[in-house]
């Protein structure tokens, strides 16, 4: 028996934007487990997406679970219009948040949303531990392959060593990875402990989504196998 399961999260930022909706509803049929939403608003990361206001429109439209991942440097802030908005999982940035994460996760708790941690590719994953241990934990962790900001970039694979520490010390938590995740990189992450997977270009790129979320449910579920 795992103690995780596999949950594939395409990424909306490579969706086409002027049909949000209908792709939602595509990448569900496709078999997505989450749908995850990239918010960015030219702080902390230099690229601006979507807020709050997208969420909500979206909302109205799917069911589905929106794995939303804040590139800001204020995340309290965003805390109750995203609630309201219909966000279910709100993940932050460990940088941006050395001081005030006790009040920010027991916020987003309050609000009905599930807390996660997000760290770049510079920060050590000690960084992370004392939230996964507090006593009002946060529920997942996002090790980005890539440096935070833009899709289409490059896996790199020696974050893989951060996936593996977390899954030693902590085999029960989500750990999420996001960038450049594909057929060709998948397995170094499953096989590192990564269930969640975000992808974008490798899954709306693809000639057939629903097979290429296949590969990346099966690769993550052999994988968990062995731990």
């Amino acid at each position: 028996m795992t103690a995780v399961t596999a949950k594939i999260a395409p990424s909306m930022l490579s969706s086409d934007f002027a049909n949000l909706a209908s792709e939602a509803e595509r990448m569900v049929r496709c078999g997505a487990d989450w749908l995850h939403m990239d918010i960015m608003v030219r702080h902390f990361v230099p690229n601006l997406t979507i807020g709050a206001p997208v969420i909500e429109s979206l909302r109205k439209h799917t069911k589905a679970y929106l794995d939303c991942h804040l590139m800001v440097t204020n995340p309290l802030d965003y805390v109750e219009p995203l609630a309201k908005a219909g966000a279910s999982g709100f993940t932050f940035h460990v940088e941006a948040t050395k001081d005030h994460w006790k009040e920010l996760v027991r916020t987003i708790k309050t609000k009905g949303m599930r807390p996660g941690v997000a760290l770049k590719p510079a920060t050590s994953v000690e960084e992370v531990f004392p939230l996964v241990e507090d006593e009002n934990p946060v529920e997942l962790v996002l090790v980005m392959t890539v440096e935070p900001g833009f899709g289409g970039q490059k896996f790199m694979p020696e974050m893989m060593d951060k996936v593996c520490t977390l899954r030693k010390k902590y085999p029960s938590l989500d750990i999420e990875v996001d960038g450049g995740l594909g057929p060709s990189t998948i397995d170094m992450a499953a096989s590192a402990g990564a269930n969640c997977i975000v992808a974008g270009s490798s899954v709306f790129g693809a000639a057939e989504p629903a097979e290429a979320i296949s590969i990346l449910r099966k690769s993550v579920e052999g994988a968990q196998q062995k731990f």
